[in-house]
């Protein structure tokens, strides 16, 4: 049964922008300013692509990594944090042990909500209102996509609007070539279902095709994916702690048979999500006693979600030297998170409500936010010569609008003190008494670049250059939506860079860069807080190799924060962001990936991965306001920057014979600290103390059983590892214990 939505009132103010979207779809300019697909394209054009593919990587000025889903699914991974495990630079805090709400951080920024990195699918922004509220609630469903790009170094000033840490591209599923499994390897219809612990259950299946008509190609892709879980989580009394997402998507595409070399492309999807998560997690009494607990009071805690998304692109090529993108896109997310706030787990008065030994009430927020973003974007790629200097110049320009409105209500639970049975919902708030407030911005991107090659040398300088109008109104904290403050500004960055790559051989190329980042705050936060806009500096320096199926990089790099941003982390007190001064984050990355059995002519492959990040990252600055809401308060100059381990590591090797093959996957990141006072331990009233170190042991196997059906398997947390992953939001948590799972994949 859904929870009343209390859906927003009407938004007062636009900012004529639905009349200028028309004006502009009426011009003809659909935009897109960065298109990632998959590896290939089956159409006539390639893409505008991130990185477009594994061996792309050793082409680029920056550090990256290109995941297929095909390695993924052999280990059995649904969750992004474990899928970006092998990936050096990028670091993740687990929360709910399904990588529902992903916190990704990348070079030591904060990680909090991944509201640092900049997140696409197919090349469009896919956080719910990336400049008005950069938390992302909503982040693609790994399971269903066909690749992802990271993107950490100095190449990103085409992506933004955080620049600070990285970029993460999504791809959907591709639409499959009229041949299907003849040429390409890519299936006209895929089915994969497993079943494992927990009740944990995924389904996802798609059948597409490619017809050549007499107008010219059209081809389409139906695709649906469905996940749920019983949940890990011991709920006091009994009751699910788990989750159900449903996510099906259209995909379409015509070529048509002009003279002019050209594809429009369309896409609808819709994810619907409700889980049974709460923001409370565990004492540290608790927590040593049963990790996996949890308390009776957040019985009724639930968040449900809403999110449709869509574009229309159109690829065009007049000439081989010259190719444009172009797309329109509209996303919009709903969410309503019903749960326990401003409690403290040090606190065993609070605790002792939450448990139901004790008598009391407790606060219950219905966090109901409707968001909406959309916009146009265009980028195009010109080569051209001067003299012995080829230069592809590449360009885009987005036009961005997204807003947030916040339509909470406060309730009370109330304990009976007579155990887990005894809780019940007392009262019910007014519409808006739990917050009433809007955000909007409105945002003009550009950027260009231009890669000029010179014998081995090639140069790519660029810059990236944001203007932003930002709107924020308060309201009274109830129904009658009168507003008590309305606010209005704008802010603006300048984002420099420059890259290179240099061929010492035909083996080995050196490359590197300087950047110039930002991460901009929201509105409110802007106008009546007076967060300023975070910024870095970063630098990099690697060497990659690529021989005899050997590819190998090594890279070092530098980051310098100004004006770090503290981010709500959600502890239910101030709900406020602010700037904490300045931060440096410097380490290396190191990858290796070989397959011995190739290579040795054997008549089976050997897989093998390593990837290795030493980091340090220490703030600047002395940090004394924010309180419990704040993870970098009490830090001095040299304290560890929370939640951004010294090391981690990763190992893989697997086997592949013609009928069968296994994978042995192997994770450790050492411990760091829930604050900047880098404690061990926790203080009441304060989210800080220790976080775990973790190795984790993962194995998986297949069996292929016929040409079209494979049986798959394997166990997750071999060693069933009990670790304390986050203390955010509100206590300490764990990740989630050993798992199997078991199911097959059939492909035609």
């Amino acid at each position: 049964m859904r929870l009343d939505r209390n859906s927003s009132p009407p938004v007062m103010k636009k900012k004529q922008t639905y009349r200028l979207l028309a004006m502009l779809l009426s011009a003809g300019a659909i935009g897109n300013a960065q298109e990632s697909e998959s590896v290939k394209n089956f159409g006539l054009l390639e893409p505008l692509v991130i990185i477009g593919g594994k061996d792309e990587v050793y082409n680029l000025a920056g550090s990256a990594a290109f995941l297929e889903a095909t390695d993924w699914r052999k280990q059995g991974y649904n969750n992004i944090n474990r899928i970006l495990g092998r990936v050096p630079g990028v670091y993740v805090r687990d929360e709910d042990g399904f990588g529902n709400f992903p916190n990704i951080s990348m070079r030591g920024a904060d990680g909090t909500r991944s509201e640092k990195v900049t997140l696409m699918e197919d090349g469009i922004l896919a956080a719910p209102a990336p400049y008005s509220a950069p938390s992302a609630y909503y982040s693609p469903r790994a399971s269903r996509m066909s690749a992802i790009e990271v993107l950490k170094g100095s190449s990103q000033v085409k992506y933004g609007p955080q620049t600070t840490a990285g970029v993460l591209n999504y791809l959907s599923t591709q639409i499959p070539p009229s041949d299907g499994l003849a040429s390409s390897g890519a299936p006209n219809f895929y089915w994969r279902s497993t079943y494992g612990t927990d009740n944990t259950f995924l389904n996802h299946i798609y059948y597409g095709d490619t017809v050549q008509t007499k107008n010219g190609k059209f081809g389409y892709l139906f695709e649906m994916l469905h996940e749920s879980s019983d949940g890990f989580r011991d709920l006091d009394g009994g009751g699910n702690t788990g989750f159900s997402v449903t996510e099906p998507m259209l995909k379409l595409f015509w070529e048509p048979d002009t003279r002019l070399k050209q594809r429009f492309e369309f896409k609808l999807g819709y994810t619907d999500l409700d889980a049974d998560e709460t923001y409370v997690g565990l004492s540290e009494a608790d927590f040593a006693a049963n990790p996996f607990r949890r308390y009776a009071g957040t019985q009724f805690d639930n968040i449900q979600t809403e999110q449709n998304r869509t574009y229309l692109k159109w690829i065009a090529e007049p000439t081989d030297q010259f190719k444009f993108e172009t797309a329109i896109y509209y996303n919009d997310f709903s969410r309503n998170w019903y749960k326990i706030r401003s409690v403290d787990v040090t606190d065993p008065a609070d605790v002792a409500v939450l448990n139901g030994s004790a008598a009391g009430p407790l606060s219950l927020r219905a966090n109901s936010r409707d968001y909406e973003a959309y916009g146009i974007q265009f980028s195009g790629l010109y080569k051209f010569e001067t003299g012995s200097v080829q230069h592809d110049l590449g360009f885009g320009v987005r036009w961005h609008y997204d807003e947030i409105r916040r339509f909470q209500r406060n309730d009370q639970v109330t304990s009976t003190g007579t155990g887990p049975g005894g809780f019940a919902i007392t009262s019910t708030g007014a519409p808006g008494s739990g917050g009433n407030r809007f955000q909007s911005a409105e945002a003009i991107s550009l950027w260009v670049t231009d890669d000029i090659s010179i014998g081995a040398l090639t140069l790519s300088p660029g810059f990236r250059y944001e203007d932003v109008s930002l709107d924020n109104t308060d309201y009274l904290s109830d129904p009658t939506n009168t507003p008590t403050a309305i606010r209005s500004g704008d802010e603006s960055y300048f984002a420099p860079g420059i890259g290179f790559t240099y061929d010492l051989n035909d083996d080995n190329r050196l490359f590197g860069g300087v950047f110039k980042g930002y991460s901009l705050p929201g509105p409110r936060s802007t106008l009546k807080d007076g967060v300023n806009k975070e910024e870095s500096l970063g630098y990099e320096l690697g060497i990659r190799h690529r021989k005899d199926g050997l590819n190998a990089e090594l890279v070092g790099f530098l980051s310098d924060y100004d004006n770090l941003i503290a981010t709500d982390t959600g502890f239910g007190v101030s709900n406020n962001n602010r700037n904490v001064g300045e931060a440096t984050v410097y380490g290396i990355e190191a990858f290796l990936g070989y397959d011995a059995g190739v290579e040795s002519g054997l008549s089976f492959n050997v897989p093998m991965y390593f990837s290795a990040t030493w980091t340090s990252a220490e703030l600047g600055s002395s940090v004394d306001e924010g309180g419990a809401e704040n993870i970098y308060a009490g830090g001095t100059p040299g304290s560890n920057i929370p939640y951004v381990p010294e090391w981690k590591l990763a190992a893989g090797v697997g086997v592949e014979f013609e009928r069968w093959g296994a994978n042995l996957d192997i994770t450790y990141t050492s411990s760091t600290f829930g604050t900047a006072n880098n404690f061990s331990q926790p203080v009441t009233g304060q989210i800080q103390g220790g976080i775990d170190s973790a190795f984790l042991v993962d194995l998986s196997g297949y069996y292929q059983a016929t040409k079209n059906i494979r049986i798959v398997g394997g166990i997750n947390n071999l060693m069933d590892e009990e670790i304390l992953t986050s203390r955010i939001p509100i206590g300490a948590r764990a990740g989630s214990p050993r798992s199997i799972f078991g199911g097959f994949e059939m492909s035609f």
